[in-house]
């Protein structure tokens, strides 16, 4: 068994976790990687364990089973630009906040690995957005994915935008807002949601696209299907303004064309039969937690 471990960030107080999924997986003999950053600040945990390291652009291959992601929701969006289109299928090990993607709580790490290999799990496809490689939009490389979402907003200004909005080549409205988030349904429980979009069941196969504070207060969230080509322009009183892919940002000429599609490769998210996305939204957003329920 191959296993990959990343995390952004480290809490002296999230050392036990870290320590406790290393001792399982040296219990059954896998094979354990470690991201170059992550190890040097992990360091100290280290000692009497052997391993290996990756970067983002070296040292990963479809021959690992598995990839653990320490940290929050964040921490689970930038592993995915580790992952790519490898296949490899990735859990996340809360140590943030809300953890809807970071499902499995620290305290249960070694569940991780016992019920992996127990075979108590299923493997999820999730989609992903990308900016069309082939548009004159080259500001994100080869990273030009996102699991979550893809926004366009406002920048430095506090006047709205038009985001002049077409599908499948139909013109479909310009909204007047702070942006536009195009959402996967992974997605839609995080931007999308606060702005007022829906939940969607992680394997439907849609988008949604949600504005940010309309000023048509007529313009509501739409959901469509996911081989849909969605084309934005943007103008405003500035002369630029922001896409965000995930956690990551470019700023933008006003006026350039963002075409926007489902990515031709899916994510594998393992989920496991002890978590699910149900028990999740009621965890995590409380559902049922009206006493007349």
């Amino acid at each position: 068994m191959k296993v990959a471990i990343y995390g952004q960030t480290f809490q002296e107080q999230d050392k036990t976790f870290v320590l406790e999924l290393l001792e399982e997986l040296q219990g059954i003999n896998a094979s354990v990687c470690i991201e170059e950053g992550f190890c040097e600040r992990i360091d100290g945990c280290l000692s009497g364990f052997s391993y290996g390291t990756f970067t983002q652009t070296s040292g990963l291959d479809g021959s690992f089973d598995m990839f653990v992601s320490f940290g929050g929701d964040g921490t689970m969006l930038r592993a995915v630009t580790y992952v790519k289109d490898l296949g490899i299928p990735i859990v996340g090990v809360n140590t943030g906040r809300l953890g809807f993607l970071s499902t499995f709580k620290k305290e249960d790490v070694r569940k991780v690995v016992t019920e992996f290999v127990a075979g108590q799990h299923t493997i999820v496809e999730r989609s992903l957005v990308e900016v069309a490689l082939n548009s004159d939009l080259e500001e994100f490389g080869e990273l030009n994915f996102a699991l979550n979402e893809i926004t366009v907003s406002r920048k430095d200004t506090t006047s709205m935008i038009t985001v002049e909005t077409y599908l499948n080549d139909e013109y479909l409205t310009s909204y007047w807002a702070d942006g536009l988030i195009v959402s996967t349904p992974t997605g839609s429980t995080g931007y999308s949601l606060s702005c007022g979009g829906p939940v969607i069941s992680p394997t439907a196969k849609s988008l949604v696209l949600t504005p940010i504070a309309p000023h048509n207060l007529n313009a509501r969230p739409l959901v469509i299907s996911d081989d849909t080509e969605i084309r934005l322009k943007v103008s405003g009183r500035e002369e630029n303004h922001l896409v965000s892919l995930d956690s990551r940002i470019a700023s933008i000429p006003n006026g350039k064309e963002i075409r926007i599609q489902k990515a031709d490769f899916s994510i594998k998210m393992i989920e496991y039969k002890s978590e699910s996305f149900l028990k999740t939204l009621r965890n995590k957003l409380l559902w049922g937690q009206d006493k007349r329920n």
